[in-house]
């Protein structure tokens, strides 16, 4: 057997980015040298919630803010690669510190300003997991297409048969938060879609969602849910895991609902899926919604807003009969192919 290797793997933020590295971690686990190796993980202490139940991660190693926090521990292990699917001035800290041999993600950044900035899209047609997956093909890592790992500890998880009725039931679940107001349909937008939905809505979100979340639950005729600041990530997770539906902004909540196989109806504004962040492998009846006639689409990289640019108004272009359509689609196709089915 050959002697066992160490890698590090880096990505310090954000939840979504990275559910996304999971596949990376997984393949590398799983294949390079035949399996004998350690993989270890560097990230953002916030972020300890989404890792620490990976089964495939031997060690994680967090900061707060900055690389020196670790700098000896770094300095003190051998790792024989890395793999930067981060790309930037932390990272690039990391490999000087450690100094071997380091595959590094291609960002595309150019790419991004060209076709934010005067609608030229040159962005390779290719699902950022892929991209991150090419930082292993000198090793001959191949994609197992299992599509993305999210690991919910025992003492973490949220049975829905806790929750009073409906929703120890059937539900939607609708993650209505996002990083940037360009990604996030307006409130009233949200409760026309609640309106339409043919079950109870559970709303998923953080703590700065939660008035959005009560607005919601008030002026919607569904039955609502609003848990909007009361759960955490996981327990999030976990009604995500337990939906027969989710519908989303392009957020963290989209990428752990494609994880989960779930059906996935995402909703699009400043930011736009030729970035390569759309749902990977999601589950049957899943669709990418977006608005009709915004010329300004991509508005901005990250969907947040431009001080020389009029604010993104795409999101109140949203049609709400095809949202409804779509998780009803998505509904039958789950039915139709269930086993009893």
């Amino acid at each position: 057997m050959n002697p066992k290797v160490r890698v590090l793997i880096i990505r310090f933020s954000s939840i979504g980015d990275i559910v996304l590295t999971t596949p990376v971690i997984r393949c590398v686990k799983q294949q390079l040298n035949e399996g004998n190796i350690e993989v270890h993980l560097i990230t953002k202490k916030q972020f300890e919630p989404i890792v620490k139940a990976n089964p495939y991660l031997d060690e994680v190693i967090y900061i707060d803010n900055k690389v020196s926090e670790v700098a000896d521990k770094l300095k003190d292990v051998w790792y024989d690669y890395i793999f930067d699917l981060h790309n930037n001035l932390r990272s690039a800290q990391v490999k000087r510190l450690i100094g071997t041999l380091a595959f590094t993600f291609k960002k595309h950044n150019i790419e991004k300003w060209l076709y934010v900035n005067f609608k030229i899209n040159r962005m390779p047609k290719k699902h950022i997991v892929d991209r991150y997956m090419d930082t292993t093909k000198a090793f001959g890592i191949e994609n197992d297409n299992k599509g993305l790992d999210y690991f919910i500890p025992k003492d973490e998880f949220l049975d829905k048969s806790s929750l009073s009725e409906p929703f120890s039931k059937q539900y939607v679940a609708i993650a209505i938060g996002g990083q940037h107001v360009g990604k996030v349909m307006p409130p009233s937008k949200i409760i026309e879609i609640c309106d339409k939905l043919p079950l109870p809505v559970i709303l998923l979100g953080g703590p700065e969602d939660s008035e959005t979340g009560r607005l919601i639950e008030q002026g919607s005729e569904n039955e609502i849910k609003n848990t909007c600041g009361e759960l955490s990530i996981n327990e999030s997770a976990s009604l995500v895991r337990q939906a027969e539906v989710v519908i989303s902004h392009d957020t963290g909540l989209m990428h752990i609902a494609a994880a989960f196989k779930k059906p996935v109806i995402s909703i699009w504004g400043a930011t736009v899926p030729e970035f390569g962040m759309y749902p990977y492998m999601p589950g049957i009846g899943s669709k990418i919604i977006e608005p009709k006639d915004s010329w300004d689409r991509p508005y901005s990289k990250l969907g947040d807003k431009k001080w020389y640019k009029p604010p993104f108004k795409g999101m109140e272009k949203i049609d709400v009969e095809e949202v409804r359509q779509a998780v009803e689609e998505a509904l039958d196709l789950t039915k139709a192919n269930e086993p009893d089915a």
